[in-house]
């Protein structure tokens, strides 16, 4: 079985991601994957037009900030890492096909259109003041430039009417825990 799981940013798919590992599940991590497509030559190439680069190399920090300004470069950087990602998925699939359930952290499964890859999706959700705060808090966001990043995504209450499962991330860490237990009893063939 082939599992997304979704959210929008700074819901906990981090954490998530951590304890189905803990419980010996294989992750893909997309945000990695599109990291390391950031380090593509053809990638760097296609992009060098944009004033992101520091040392030869794409600075993240420059590319989220001219990226979540301008819709046209997002559809842009989109366009040329969506596809890498999703052959980094297939791969994915078939390198661990032995195994029973398989679990995709990717934030945007909508946006991309890639949730016909998988057979179940499970959002995770977090109130949008809980979000504001740990962005401001982990990436050191001003609150103004943090409420950017979240309208730039889908809403989740859109998202939400889309997937199967929601774990509901507003509370403690073994709340959090005790959920993932109870999908995953649910997930087992």
């Amino acid at each position: 079985m082939k599992i997304a799981i979704a959210g929008n940013i700074a819901s906990g798919k981090s954490t998530v991601q951590r304890i189905l590992e803990e419980y010996g599940y294989r992750v893909l991590d997309t945000d990695k994957c599109g990291h390391e497509a950031l380090e593509n030559q053809d990638v760097k190439k296609a992009l060098s037009h944009l004033d992101i680069f520091e040392n030869k190399e794409i600075s993240r920090e420059k590319l989220g900030h001219l990226v979540f300004n301008n819709p046209q470069i997002k559809q842009q950087l989109e366009s040329i890492v969506h596809p890498i990602i999703k052959q980094d998925i297939i791969n994915f699939f078939e390198r661990n096909k032995e195994e029973k359930i398989l679990f995709v952290a990717i934030p945007l499964v909508f946006e991309a259109g890639m949730e016909n890859l998988f057979d179940k999706i499970v959002f995770v959700y977090t109130e949008d003041e809980l979000r504001i705060k740990r962005l401001i808090e982990r990436n050191h966001y001003s609150e103004e430039y943090a409420l950017l990043r979240l309208k730039s995504q889908q809403s989740q209450e859109e998202k939400m009417e889309h997937c199967n499962y929601i774990i509901d991330n507003n509370g403690s860490f073994e709340d959090l825990k005790t959920q993932i237990t109870n999908l995953l009893l649910k997930l087992m063939p």
